[in-house]
């Protein structure tokens, strides 16, 4: 059986639903077992077009990207304003803390925010890992020739990651083990495109990411997010789809909290699912990773978060057409099967 070692995994990640008050600043508090003190966190309107936006503890709370597009970082003093113990507090702009307007928060604890200078690759990094749970931030500035290889942390190949430069408009460049050779094989986060072949200047190994001149540009300042999987918690992987509303069932080897799919071998939008939205199945809402749409309520795009994968329910393009190739990724809600061997109870 598919033992883990963390028993409770929203002490790593969790998903927060919050009303805005306009108010600066909103305190937003979290629900899980466990505290989360986020280090990363996604933060999304969920009943208009407006953009998803991210902020992470290494970059520093008042740094905002755009996930859905390629915009260069801004400085904020009303968006996510600091990281809490338990949460985050944000102040009266529109896409955080509108007045009675639903939001969804994903947010990953890392190490508290506390960060230090790596040199195992061509370029000191500033990196912050949180070794149980497989995830590391690092912030960089880009070899102004040539490739730039940067230390992670995990001490294992990270089956994904995914970087975006801070101060020019570059997209979000994702390696994904479910395509294939890590060393040239990429999609981007903030389109539809299907994955392509360009060389990453090679595949990425136990201590170190590397990233040719296409990925990161000359001297550019750089933040990365990279996965280690671990087990019963979080999955990277691939399935088929069948064409069917009876789909294929993707096995994670836990409940999943959160699951991202994304068609590589066609075109296809990046959709994420949680289980807090809809919390029973089958689950129909969703959002476009790639775009900055409301939040879809589906009779037709649909899937079962059950005690060991997902299961999908949908023939449609973007999860479940006939024989198309998904990447997937997903983090758990609880484990199949406890560290003392014990199934767990879904819930």
């Amino acid at each position: 059986m598919a033992y883990t070692s963390i028993d409770d995994p929203s002490a790593h990640f969790q998903t927060t639903l919050y009303t805005g008050d306009g108010n600066d600043p909103r305190t937003v508090t979290n629900g899980g077992n466990s505290d989360l003190q986020p280090d990363w966190v996604i933060i999304k309107y969920r009943t208009a077009g407006v953009s998803p936006s991210t902020y992470d503890s290494s970059r520093g709370a008042t740094k905002r990207l755009y996930p859905d597009w390629g915009s260069t970082e801004a400085t904020l003093t009303t968006g996510v304003k600091a990281f809490n113990t338990d949460g985050f507090t944000v102040g009266d702009l529109g896409e955080v803390n509108s007045n009675n307007i639903p939001y969804v928060a994903w947010q990953w604890h890392c190490n508290s925010g506390t960060t230090s200078s790596n040199t195992e690759g061509n370029t000191t990094n500033t990196l912050q890992v949180n070794s149980t749970a497989g995830f590391s931030i690092s912030t960089f500035t880009s070899q102004a020739s040539g490739d730039t290889t940067i230390g992670h942390g995990l001490g294992g190949v990270p089956e994904f990651y995914m970087i975006k430069s801070r101060n020019n408009d570059y997209g979000w460049w994702v390696n994904h083990v479910g395509m294939g050779d890590q060393s040239d094989e990429y999609v981007a986060w903030n389109t539809t495109g299907d994955s392509a072949t360009v060389s990453w200047g090679a595949a990425p190994t136990s201590t170190l990411l590397t990233f040719s001149q296409a990925f990161v540009n000359s001297s550019k300042n750089t933040v990365c997010y990279a996965f280690k999987e671990k087990q019963g918690y979080s999955k990277f992987g691939k399935y088929t789809g069948n064409g069917n509303a009876d789909g294929t069932f993707v096995y994670t080897g836990f409940k999943p909290a959160f699951f991202v799919c994304k068609r590589t071998d066609n075109t296809g939008n990046w959709l994420m699912f949680d289980n807090k939205r809809d919390g029973i199945n089958p689950s129909g809402r969703y959002f476009y990773a790639n775009g900055g749409n409301a939040e879809f309520d589906s009779t037709t795009v649909l899937c079962d978060f059950v005690s060991n994968g997902v299961k999908v329910r949908s023939d449609n393009n973007d999860i479940g057409a006939s024989n198309a190739t998904y990447i997937f990724l997903a983090f758990a809600e609880n484990p199949f099967v406890t560290s003392t061997g014990i199934p767990t109870v879904a819930r």
